[in-house]
């Protein structure tokens, strides 16, 4: 039997990590530190999305669809190999950026994630294979392999083209962009539908159809958002924005799913997803207004806005989604102070990070410590997930 506990934490401590290399990068600009900007960046987004969210979302895959299938020797396996994958670039990506051993380990991981897909798509019992839960998880496995092709490509664009040319940056973009909008969000909804039906709320067979393709449409259309900086031709435009109010419609038709079900969750976990709906509804109305050629050009001229949503999805969509399932699922308990500590961190340093992008673009003053605010504000978020790892450490079974 695994202890699905341990690997929850395990996520958790990722995040931590994450968190503390994220507050180490507020500090470059208060003081002078002796070490690489760059290579810290990269250590702490690969940690923060591979440690945190990768490994939070397997772990409930496994618990929801598989703890009592009989697999746990091949995903013991599996989880075991991707964690010397993700302690290679966390000692690895800090001291030498993009090297050899960073590269060895960040393409490692990439073999343990399609392991991890065939797990789930060859061994999952045969009751779930026709549910909509299953079927959203499947087409979030399927994202998280395609946005691979981005971290494939980036090495022979390097190589060939350089760090300097678009297409650099386009590999990148395709990588965030299927993460962020097709494995994350989609496997969320996954998870989501799997604690419905659990309950006898499944969505009827059209309405999920309906968002499903309205969805999956959305989200490769709107891949398309991430081209716009280099002014393409208008039907990229057109298509960004056709993606854009795809996932609009899709969400509608989700938020219709839940409307009038008693999901008989805890107050505290249907408040946790209420936020959660609330941040996906702001960022739906970020990605449509991004279609058009004038917030398209002020995002990529003013980085600070592009920083702010990454972070809006991740530190608050994605991550308080999380919170709510692993507390749901009892892999981890997260109380109500806790919470608050770390949503004032990320509402405060959101509303900073927003505030310098609108400064520099209006030429407002920008007031004094801002940087040091900026460290400070960041640091509640360490200070929250230290709290709730160590209660939960402390937790006997």
């Amino acid at each position: 039997m695994i202890n699905l506990k341990k690997h929850a934490q395990i996520s958790l401590g990722y995040f931590l990590l994450a968190a503390l290399l994220g507050v180490f990068l507020r500090f470059f600009f208060v003081t002078s530190i002796p070490a690489n900007f760059r290579y810290v960046v990269h250590a702490h987004s690969h940690i923060a999305l591979l440690g945190w969210v990768y490994l939070g979302l397997s772990t409930l895959i496994y618990k929801i669809y598989f703890q009592k299938a009989g697999t746990a020797k091949t995903y013991r396996r599996i989880f075991w190999f991707t964690q010397v994958t993700l302690l290679g670039m966390l000692f690895t990506f800090p001291f030498t950026g993009y090297a050899s051993l960073s590269i060895t380990f960040s393409t490692l991981f990439l073999f343990a994630s399609y392991l991890f897909t065939w797990f789930v798509l060859k061994k999952l019992p045969e009751k779930y294979k026709r549910t909509a839960s299953f079927k959203s998880v499947k087409a979030a496995l399927w994202y998280l392999v395609f946005s691979s092709i981005g971290p494939w490509a980036l090495g022979g664009i390097m190589a060939t083209l350089g760090k300097t040319s678009i297409w650099y940056k386009m590999a990148i973009y395709f990588y965030l962009h299927f993460q962020y909008n097709g494995w994350f969000i989609l496997a969320l909804c996954g998870i989501l539908f799997y604690f419905l039906e659990k309950r006898g709320l499944a969505p009827g067979n059209k309405d999920f159809s309906r968002f499903f393709y309205l969805l999956n449409s959305g989200v490769i259309l709107s891949f398309f958002l991430s081209v716009l900086w280099i002014e393409p031709h208008w039907i990229f435009f057109a298509l960004g924005a056709l993606g854009a109010i795809l996932q609009l419609m899709a969400f509608f038709e989700f938020f219709g799913i839940l409307r009038n079900k008693d999901l008989q969750f805890s107050p505290f976990v249907n408040f946790l997803l209420k936020i959660a709906a609330l941040l996906l509804a702001v960022k739906i109305i970020l990605q449509l207004f991004s279609a058009h050629p004038f917030f398209a050009e002020l995002a990529f001229t003013f980085t600070d806005f592009v920083i702010g949503y990454l972070h809006w999805t991740f530190l608050g969509l994605v991550s308080i989604a999380l919170f709510a399932f692993l507390e749901l699922a009892g892999l981890l308990k997260v109380s109500k102070m806790v919470f608050w500590i770390y949503f004032s961190g990320f509402a405060l340093s959101e509303a900073l990070i927003f505030y310098k992008g609108v400064s520099i673009w209006l030429g407002w003053p920008f007031f004094e410590n801002y940087f040091t605010i900026l460290a400070v504000v960041s640091g509640l978020l360490p200070l929250s997930l230290t709290i709730m790892l160590t209660k939960n450490l402390l937790i006997k079974e």
